[in-house]
């Protein structure tokens, strides 16, 4: 077992005097707010027990806000993954005490999302949420930002004009990538696919798009056919996946562009088909998504920078409480990640 890290450990990693870290922890006497910010991820870096009290000590005297974060899908590694994220870019936010509520959707009907964004608002002062884009969501949106209460969009765009800004990844730029890959690694010109969780995901309508421009622009070569709607579950993926396989003897390529891309992993599992047959690229580096690279199941994986989408969307929020919405609702497009079998 490894020594149990001291306060001597916490300020030769900060750079700082073992002093310095005694007033930080104990709160005996002012001190500068960055130097603080760097005894604290110092003890977070290398494990010191008492990181949450300098945590606590620091979020004392400075002023609190309270964020509220809506995400889908409990269950998916993903939004777990994701929720995590959040939790770590507010613990680590600096000038303010900042809190954060995480919670997920009850069900995709646009009444649930609508009633669970509104609960989320009696104590959020800024929210933050992926939805779907629906009347009524953007009729909630606007209600709370009369209000005061500004709403931003996470991933996929919803409630334009409305909601305070967009944060999250070019969705046309995604799906041109996507197309650009497959045809570029299908064996031959063929038949190429794109599934989308649902029509009112704005961002997967945007992926199609680009999906379906590319092909149209630079390889007509390829047949887009028709798009396949699979709710972002892995069952329907499934499903959809062998019936388009079986249906389709020169299908070259596809793409999921939202959730469910277990299902189509399990599909090729089943098929025992390889990228070296048909090119597959799916969303999110997850444990199957990586085990699916690495046996060249799939072709490449299109991953959210969640790291930085969470703390672009933190400072607006936090500047927007600090200082009122923007004058003009704007959008703030972060690059995706791109894995493949030898980048794993």
């Amino acid at each position: 077992m490894g020594r149990r890290p001291t306060i001597s450990d916490v300020a030769s990693t900060a750079g700082v005097s073992v002093a310095t870290v005694d007033r930080v922890l104990n709160g005996r006497h002012p001190v500068r707010e960055e130097t603080a910010r760097r005894v604290y991820e110092a003890a977070t870096e290398i494990g010191y027990h008492a990181s949450n009290v300098i945590l606590q000590r620091m979020s004392g005297s400075l002023p609190e806000v309270r964020l509220g974060f809506l995400l889908h899908k409990r269950d998916q590694s993903f939004y777990q993954a994701f929720a995590a994220e959040i939790e770590r870019a507010v613990a680590a936010t600096p000038g303010v005490a900042a809190r954060a509520q995480v919670r997920y959707v009850t069900s995709q009907s646009p009444k649930d999302i609508v009633a669970d964004l509104e609960s989320l608002a009696e104590t959020a002062q800024a929210i933050a949420m992926t939805s779907i884009d629906h009347h009524m969501v953007t009729a909630a949106v606007q209600s709370l930002k009369s209000c005061g209460i500004p709403v931003y969009s996470l991933l996929s765009d919803f409630a334009q004009g409305v909601r305070e800004s967009y944060v999250g990844t070019n969705n046309v730029k995604v799906g041109r990538t996507t197309a650009w890959l497959i045809s570029r690694t299908a064996r031959s010109p063929g038949k190429v696919a794109v599934f989308v969780g649902g029509h009112r995901w704005h961002g997967h309508e945007l992926r199609e798009t680009g999906f379906r421009s590319y092909f149209r622009e630079h390889a007509p070569e390829f047949q887009v056919v028709e798009t396949l709607v699979n709710l972002d579950t892995r069952e329907v993926t499934y499903e959809a996946t062998l019936e388009l396989l079986g249906r389709h003897k020169d299908m070259r390529g596809f793409y999921v562009a939202g959730g469910g891309m277990e299902g189509a992993i399990a599909a090729l599992r089943e098929l025992q088909r390889s990228e070296d047959e048909i090119s597959v690229i799916v969303n999110e580096l997850t444990p199957d998504t990586q085990l699916a690279l690495q046996d060249h199941l799939i072709t490449a994986v299109v991953a959210t920078p969640l790291e930085q989408i969470c703390r672009a969307a933190i400072d607006l929020m936090v500047s927007a409480i600090a200082h009122g919405p923007a004058e003009t609702p704007g959008q703030m497009f972060l690059p995706f990640d791109l894995h493949v079998p030898e980048s794993v």
